[in-house]
């Protein structure tokens, strides 16, 4: 257990560096790594990804305060998109974290694989919505949220890939658009966990620390380190070729992303 828990710090203060450094949820690294150390401990196949899933989510319950706080001491924050939003956030990844619940391992690791290497190839290619419309009204919004929150609990993220895009699209400066997308992270996070912890109720054969979908042990430990190290990814960011960076880092998600589906799958 001591190796593990050593591996779970170490785990923490990667996610937590790269997240302070480019801005990125951490459970671009944290699932896939995660779902190795759970098979390598001899974790039920059936709840390897849900517990990968949920515990990445619960993570980001915390980094996502830190990061909300510093955003909006920026006046990045637009608090009015974000009660818009928030609602089909709510349910959206709620209901969509009930679903993932219900999901056998193996489909869901593809749909994780898929959804970040489509991130990934965002980060690569730099890509960048032109604006060209306005944010919708309240039903618009609502679906949007509910859509956001879906795919966000989906793939156990704070939602940024999504939803900084789509407030571009809609002609939302780039700086509002990342401080609102880490406002609306933290209602994503907790109806995200609140979901797992509920899907995971009813299963069987789950891990000593297990707590629905959320494995303890590892959601202590790679919190603790990630709360110390996203301080000084954020410093190094204005020190870094941050553009090199992304692209080293998109790298990095392909790579252990090949390695998740090898050792699930083969």
């Amino acid at each position: 257990m001591t190796v593990w828990l050593l591996g779970y710090l170490a785990l923490g203060a990667v996610a937590g560096f790269f997240a302070g450094l480019l801005g990125v949820g951490g459970g671009a690294i944290m699932v896939p790594v995660l779902a190795l150390m759970f098979a390598a401990q001899g974790f039920p196949d059936a709840h390897l990804m849900h517990l990968a899933l949920g515990t990445s989510m619960a993570a980001i319950v915390f980094t996502s305060i830190s990061s909300l706080r510093a955003h909006h001491h920026h006046g990045a924050v637009l608090w009015p998109i974000v009660w818009a939003i928030a609602p089909g956030i709510l349910i959206g990844t709620f209901v969509g974290a009930q679903f993932a619940s219900q999901i056998p391992t193996r489909p869901l690791a593809i749909f994780f694989t898929l959804f970040m290497s489509y991130v990934a190839f965002q980060m690569l290619a730099n890509i960048k919505p032109k604006p060209s419309r306005q944010l919708p009204g309240s039903l618009g919004m609502f679906l949007v949220g509910s859509g956001i929150g879906a795919i966000s609990a989906l793939a156990a993220i704070g939602g940024g890939s999504l939803s900084v895009p789509f407030m571009t699209w809609c002609n939302v400066k780039m700086h509002h658009a990342i401080g609102t997308s880490a406002a609306i992270g933290l209602p994503i996070a907790v109806a995200g966990t609140l979901g797992y912890l509920v899907g995971g109720q009813g299963a069987t054969d789950l891990p000593v620390g297990g707590f629905g979908y959320i494995y303890l042990p590892a959601l202590v430990a790679c919190v603790a380190m990630s709360m110390l190290t996203a301080p000084l990814g954020a410093k190094a960011a204005h020190k870094l070729p941050v553009p090199i960076l992304k692209k080293i880092f998109a790298g990095v998600i392909l790579l252990l992303l090949a390695k998740m589906v090898h050792g699930l799958f083969l």
